[in-house]
This record gives C-alpha cells, sequence and structure tokens, in this order.
C-alpha cells in the first residue's frame, strides 16, 4: 500500500501553538501575583503577610487581601538584605528557598527535542514513500500489483494464441504446484518474452497473473542502475526477498536488454554498476526455489545484446515469441479495441484487418483511436470505414499535408510518379493489388503514395516475386522518364530499395550467376527492430567478388528498368488518362482505379 503523508507547513504551526498553549496552562496555574517591595513591606508593617520564602534574589509568599477573608500569593524583588530583624519583629514565619527550575528546563528543552523529531519523522515518511529519500535508494522500485487489482486474462489478449498456449503451463502451476510436484517435474524458473515493439509483452505477462490470482511485481530493467554503485544490486536484493514473501508471485522485469546486455560488450571502465548489477540478478536466480511459486517473466526486443548466461538452462529457460499479429491475430484484437467505439452497421473488420499488414497490437489500438477522433471531429456520432481508412493512413503516411503549396508541374509529376507505381503493381502477377493513390502531401517528404493491400500473410518469396517488387519500385521513374523525359529525386527512396532488393538476391539469397550458392549475408542487426539501411557494413569477399556483385546488380536493374518500360509505353494512354484524374480528385480507390485499367 502506498504512503500518502504528505508534509505541510501548518502541521508545524499546528505544533508550535501547541505547546504555548501547554505552558500558558501549567505557568497559569502557579502564577503569583507581583508586586513592589515598597508594597510587601507596607504589608508587613501592617500584618498581612502570613509566610513568605526568601530566595537569593526574590521574595514569594502568602498574604491576606484586603477584605481579610482570603490569601493571595505574591511575589516581589528582595531589595533589604537585613529583612530578617522586621520579620522576627511582626511574628511572621519565614524560610529560605531552593529557587526548582525542573518544569521550566522540561518545557523549554524537551518540547522543542520532541518537535523537531515530530517534523523529521513527518519528513522521512514523506520521501520514503515516494521512493526518493536518501535512505531509500537501496529499495527496489517494483510496482506492487495485488491479485485482486489484476483484471486482465488472456480473453483481453489476441492474436497470440501459441504464446498463450506456452504461457498457460505457468498459469497452471502457480494455481496448482502440487500436480508438477507430484510428478517431479519443476517449472522455468525464467520466461522470455521476445519480440517487436507493441506486440502486447506486458499486456500477456499480466494475463498471467491475473489468470492464475498471484501477485505481479513489475519493474523495468533502467530502474535498477543508479548512479551510486550498488544500489542496482541492492535493489534486485530486496526484490527478491519481497517475491519471497508474497509468494506465489510473478517477477516481470520490462526491457531487459537495459540490464542484462553482455558483459564487456560496451567498452572498459563504464559499466561497473550495470555488470554488478546483472552479476547479483543472475546470482538470485540461481538461489531461489521454484517450489515457493516465483516464476521471473522478462520482455525485450533486443535479445540478440543479452548477456548468454541469462540465456542459459536454469535462468530463462523458456523463450516464448511474441510476433507481429497475422490477419486473424488483426481481426481478433481489433474486435477487443472496438467494443470501446460506436461503429456503422457497415464497418467490415476483416478488410480493415487485411489493410493493416504488418500492424502490431499497440498501432491497431491507436488506429481504432484515431478513427473515432476523426468521427468526433466531423461531427457523426458512429465510426464509418472511411474514418478507419483515414486513421490507417495516418499512421502508415503520416498527417495530411493539405495546405502545403506544391506548384502545377510538381503536381502533374507527382500524379504520374504515383499512377506509374500502381499500373505495374496491377499488370504484374503475383503483385499485391492496389488499394488506394493518393498525391495528397503526407508527413515530412512523402508528396505522394500508392498503397497496396497483401490478400494474405507472406512468409516466403520466390525470385519472381523479388523482381516483380524492383519493377513495382521503378515504375514511378520510368512514367516520369516517359512522360517528361527527364527524372526527378522523388524517385530515390525507390531506387535505394530495389537496389537493395538486387543485391540481396545475389548476396544472401543465392539467385544470382556470380556467387551461385555461396552467400554472405549482412552483419548481424535487430532482430526486431527495423533500420533503414540497406546492404553494406563489412564485407567478407574480395574486391574482385565485390565488382562482379555491383556489375550483377546494375544488370538486374537495368533488365527490370527496360521491362517496365516497355510495360508503361503500350499503355501510355491509359497511364494518362489514369493520372489526369487523379489530378482532379487527388485520391483515387481501388475500384475506380480497376474500372479504368480494365477499359483499356
Amino acid at each position: 500500500m502506498e504512503n500518502n503523508t504528505k508534509f505541510n507547513v501548518w502541521y508545524v504551526l499546528a505544533a508550535i501553538w501547541g505547546v504555548l498553549l501547554l505552558q500558558s496552562l501549567i505557568f497559569d496555574q502557579f502564577r503569583a501575583k507581583v508586586i513592589p517591595y515598597s508594597e510587601f513591606i507596607q504589608a508587613l508593617t501592617q500584618g498581612k503577610v502570613i509566610e513568605i520564602a526568601i530566595g537569593q534574589d526574590r521574595i514569594s509568599g502568602k498574604m491576606r487581601n484586603e477584605t481579610g477573608d482570603g490569601e493571595v500569593v505574591f511575589s516581589t524583588v528582595r531589595v533589604d538584605s537585613d529583612l530578617t530583624q522586621k520579620l522576627a519583629d511582626h511574628n511572621v514565619k519565614f524560610s529560605g528557598q531552593v529557587e526548582n527550575t525542573f518544569v521550566k528546563t522540561l518545557l523549554s528543552w524537551f518540547v522543542p527535542i520532541l518537535l523537531f523529531f515530530g517534523i523529521w519523522y513527518i519528513l522521512m515518511r514523506k520521501l520514503q514513500g515516494g521512493q526518493a529519500g536518501i535512505m531509500n535508494f537501496g529499495k527496489n522500485k517494483a510496482k506492487i500489483v495485488g491479485e485482486k487489482d489484476i483484471d486482465t486474462r488472456f480473453v483481453d489478449v489476441a492474436g497470440a494464441d501459441e504464446a498463450k498456449e506456452e504461457l498457460q503451463e505457468i498459469v497452471d502451476y502457480l494455481a496448482q504446484p502440487e500436480r508438477y510436484l507430484e510428478v517431479g517435474g519443476q517449472m522455468p524458473k525464467g520466461v522470455l518474452l521476445v519480440g517487436p515493439p507493441g506486440t502486447g509483452k506486458t499486456l500477456i505477462a499480466r494475463a498471467v497473473a491475473g489468470e492464475a490470482g498471484v501477485p505481479f511485481f513489475s519493474m523495468s530493467g533502467s530502474e535498477f542502475v543508479e548512479l551510486f554503485v550498488g544500489m542496482g544490486a541492492a535493489r534486485v536484493r530486496d526484490l527478491f526477498d519481497q517475491a519471497r514473501d508474497k509468494a506465489p508471485c510473478i517477477i516481470f522485469i520490462d526491457e531487459l536488454d537495459a540490464l542484462g546486455k553482455a558483459r564487456g560488450a560496451g567498452g572498459y571502465g563504464g559499466h561497473d554498476e550495470r555488470e554488478q548489477t546483472l552479476n547479483q540478478l543472475l546470482v538470485e536466480m540461481d538461489g531461489f526455489d521454484t517450489q515457493k511459486g516465483i516464476v521471473i517473466m522478462a520482455a525485450t526486443n533486443r535479445p540478440e545484446v543479452l548477456d548468454p548466461a541469462l540465456l542459459r538452462s536454469g535462468r530463462f529457460d523458456r523463450q516464448v515469441l511474441i510476433d507481429r499479429p497475422d490477419v486473424n491475430g488483426r481481426e481478433e484484437i481489433l474486435k477487443i479495441h472496438i467494443r470501446k467505439v460506436k461503429l456503422e452497421d457497415d464497418v467490415d473488420i476483416r478488410t480493415i484487418a487485411q489493410k493493416t499488414a504488418g500492424f502490431t497490437g499497440a498501432d491497431l489500438a491507436n488506429a481504432v483511436n484515431e478513427a473515432a477522433l476523426l468521427a468526433v471531429r466531423k461531427g457523426r456520432k458512429k465510426v464509418a470505414t472511411a474514418d478507419l481508412d483515414e486513421a490507417v493512413d495516418r499512421i502508415v503516411g503520416g498527417l495530411e499535408k493539405k495546405n502545403r503549396v506544391i506548384n502545377p508541374q510538381e503536381k502533374k509529376i507527382v500524379a504520374y510518379h504515383e499512377v506509374g507505381h500502381a499500373l505495374v503493381a496491377t499488370l504484374t502477377p503475383g503483385s499485391e493489388p492496389v488499394h488506394k493513390i493518393s498525391i495528397i502531401p503526407r508527413g515530412l517528404a512523402a508528396l505522394g503514395y500508392t498503397q497496396q493491400r497483401p490478400t494474405e500473410d507472406r512468409y516466403l518469396m520466390s525470385a519472381d516475386e523479388l523482381l516483380s517488387k524492383i519493377d513495382v519500385l521503378l515504375g514511378g521513374r520510368v512514367a516520369e522518364q516517359i512522360f517528361f523525359d527527364s527524372v526527378t529525386t522523388g524517385a530515390g527512396n525507390d531506387l535505394m530499395r530495389a537496389t537493395d532488393i538486387a543485391r540481396a538476391m545475389i548476396v544472401e539469397y543465392g539467385m544470382g550467376k556470380t556467387l551461385g550458392l555461396s552467400t554472405y549475408p549482412r552483419q548481424r542487426g535487430p532482430v526486431f527492430l527495423p533500420t533503414e539501411h540497406g546492404y553494406g557494413g563489412g564485407r567478407d569477399f574480395s574486391d574482385e567478388t565485390a565488382s562482379r556483385i555491383d556489375a550483377e546488380a546494375r544488370d538486374i536493374l537495368d533488365q527490370r528498368h527496360q521491362h517496365v518500360m516497355e510495360m508503361l509505353t503500350e499503355r501510355r494512354d491509359t497511364l494518362a488518362a489514369i493520372a489526369e484524374l487523379l489530378l482532379e480528385k487527388e485520391v483515387l480507390l481501388e475500384e475506380e482505379f480497376i474500372r479504368m485499367v480494365k477499359e483499356d
């Protein structure tokens, strides 16, 4: 439970006021009437003084009041040193006085000290509650979620059926460990969830805890590492100590690569704290007993950088892939997210799933939310198909820049360029069908785009299919050459991608003539993180071989360029008609585009 104690200056003022009030009440009870010494002598001569106590500097005692039927406690400053004779002459009982300062000392020292420690205690509680105090460095920062507070279940996770089947054993073990112990089996100490960002690794870890009904400790790998040496290792120890007290439970470490990078890979002397933290994690994973019901789960999208000691048997025994969903998975994910929005009756979720190839669960959730915002912006009460299409386009290509001023000549070049892509894609067997053509600028640099919709998820590609991809990429530049007898910088990215495919066919896939079956894969990069770099970097072949590879890649591009040139030249009139219609409407959908192609 979180500590919500808050420090307030009004607490201090109230405490000071209470001390002053206490002093006032105590002293008022014993307070004497202070009179001048002359008045005391006068009362003495009149016989009103009953008794006194003589101190070194003060005289205090009792005397009768003016009416004579009561007594008054008085106090005065001693002036006359020869006072005893006068007292004896008037038969006044007197004695010496030793001044008692205990109560005054107690109030003047003890109460302020008590007040100081009270303020200090409140401040410490406040700092510890916020996880920011110097006394709290060694404490872990894990978010602890009780079993009753986890409302995520496997039904809330879609598009990862295989992963849920793998993790169902963890749920069964946490719920009924005696079944496995009876056979003599032990669950893996650690489960590593790997996959691209946004695929739902954290969500499925919470679902495991929710299904099993156990506490859930969640912490990011970067939260272990601190400026002060030793703090990360102390937090690891504290985390496992708390987990043992809460067993059975699940410990989830997100972004494990921030903590578990291979030791010694980052240079010398700069990562002592991170390596100590990693060493402590390895020790803790070796030291705890799985029979207590503690399961460690971690997530990363960079498994290639993890220390091999983390991945050996006995630590993260099981690795579960949470990949981008296929078309069926995307459809199930969309059904989960559209529960929160109102849809028009004609919305086809299957069609939206087909348009979003390569989207992760986070991308699909963002698309549904963007569609809802667009519907509200347009004054509709329900989300329409057009809203979902526009949301997908916004995620893929960026925000529309309708106010970007483009001169007519450039706009015409963009239209012919995009229609060149679309026409080659439609006329090439096995190519993905065209869904939309647009010349509305999007994002930072896109002046137009051609959107293709895959009919199915593909995992293998033939040489002919790779060549057809090169054809589609070259279609825009060829259209510019045919109609404007010149080329522009708009095809720069297309040429880079086409060159990358041609070189990969030769060097990686064994589809070229230069290397035959020999391959020289590119340097190892991130498994799940996209990169903008094509084939390059270090190489394992000679300069002569590199020259032959360059020549063959150039031959492939030249041959495909000639093929596309012949294809578009034969359909010059069709291309021009579609381009002029695109200039008029700015956006062409699949139905109208296909109709114009068939009219040729």
